[in-house]
């Protein structure tokens, strides 16, 4: 017994923004949770911080609202290189840019309002069929979550580490006060590597640099390559300390065995440059209480193949962009010709039309790369 805490419907391990949707989202089904980590609030982690509208929607979903005046919101998505650039608005509203420990508040906030009991500071050291094992005690548990990130414990206690792919790259994190010189979340392309632009703020951008090589993710050197962005920063301060990560695109073989889990990072995930993190994670919360709710998390495993599906396909064309310099800057300048491709490629992106309509989309595009 841990306090007065003996067992639970459902206990997650990883207090992050993935454990407490777990949390939120079994709250909402009727069952007990609780949350542990070993940390305490608010949780870091080195990230783009802007959200997509189905991101937004997914947290409404979950009875989290952004409140009016926190983050900054951004119309859509915008490539650049050498001198090509490209824009497109979401069809259906605009996203937010918000620091990770603001939305980490609100989510916290969330699953108290909801009856998630939280164990900070609380490290769980072993897990069986029964529940888990804390310093001080064990507490049974019908349902094990694992939402401890990319390094999950829980998936290789529970023997998921097989994966069917899986590759990482390296980012680095920024924020820099400047008033931010756009609305919409900017990718920019050099040789080695990718910068991404978010406005947080209306005098405060995040930036995150991403490579394949640790050293090509180094903000100096990338800068080199992308002077477009590095004259927009210009003499900008930092307004926070650089934080570095290694970002995956990782599909495991199963997220589930037994009465375990995984959602978030812990259960795999697409690359940071589609920006589907979070939305993956808060979708996955939902459709494992659902399972949960139902007494089989058998259905899960098909779901959740089935949601990282399309981000795991639009995480692939990026990379490939991203290593073929030539053809991106083709695709880009196509693009920037007929800007509705955009448009439709960055619908198909949020899950907008059918997938005869991406087709059609991209047989569109491959005229316009002949005629170029």
């Amino acid at each position: 017994m841990v306090g007065s805490i003996s067992s639970t419907d459902v206990f997650v391990i990883g207090g992050g923004p993935a454990g407490l949707a777990a949390g939120i989202a079994a709250r909402q089904k009727g069952l007990q949770a609780i949350v542990a980590d070993g940390a305490a609030p608010p949780i870091e982690k080195p990230c783009g911080e802007g959200m997509m509208p189905e991101t937004l929607a997914a947290l409404r979903d979950l009875g989290v609202e952004i409140p009016p005046g926190q983050g900054q919101k951004f119309r859509g998505i915008c490539f650049a290189q050498q001198g090509a650039r490209v824009a497109a608005d979401f069809p259906h509203g605009p996203g937010i840019g918000l620091r990770r420990p603001q939305l980490h508040e609100r989510l916290i906030a969330r699953a108290e309002e909801c009856g998630v009991q939280m164990l900070w500071n609380t490290t769980v050291s072993g897990m069986d069929a029964q529940g888990v094992q804390l310093a001080h005690g064990k507490i049974h548990a019908r349902w094990i979550v694992g939402a401890d990130g990319q390094g999950s414990r829980v998936r290789r206690w529970s023997g998921l580490e097989a994966t069917s792919s899986n590759r990482e790259r390296y980012t680095r994190r920024r924020h820099y006060r400047v008033k931010a010189w756009s609305n919409y979340v900017e990718i920019y392309w050099g040789n080695r590597a990718q910068a991404y632009v978010t406005p947080i703020g209306s005098e405060e951008v995040c930036i995150v640099m991403m490579a394949e090589r640790v050293e090509h993710a180094c903000f100096d050197r990338a800068l080199q390559e992308l002077p477009e962005l590095s004259e927009k920063l210009g003499d900008a301060e930092l307004s926070g300390r650089e934080r570095g990560a290694v970002t995956a695109m990782r599909s495991l073989r199963n997220v589930q065995h037994g009465n375990v889990a995984l959602v978030g990072d812990a259960s795999g995930g697409a690359d940071a440059i589609t920006g589907e993190g979070l939305r993956l994670s808060f979708r996955q919360a939902i459709l494992l209480a659902d399972a949960m709710a139902a007494n089989d998390l058998r259905p899960y495993q098909r779901a959740h193949r089935q949601l990282e599906r399309r981000p795991m396909r639009m995480g692939g064309m990026m990379l490939w962009l991203g290593r073929n310099p030539r053809i991106r800057g083709r695709v880009i300048r196509a693009l920037q010709s007929k800007p509705d491709l955009f448009a439709r490629l960055l619908a198909a992106h949020g899950g907008q039309g059918s997938s005869a309509d991406l087709l059609s989309t991209g047989a569109l595009l491959g005229w316009q790369l002949l005629a170029i």
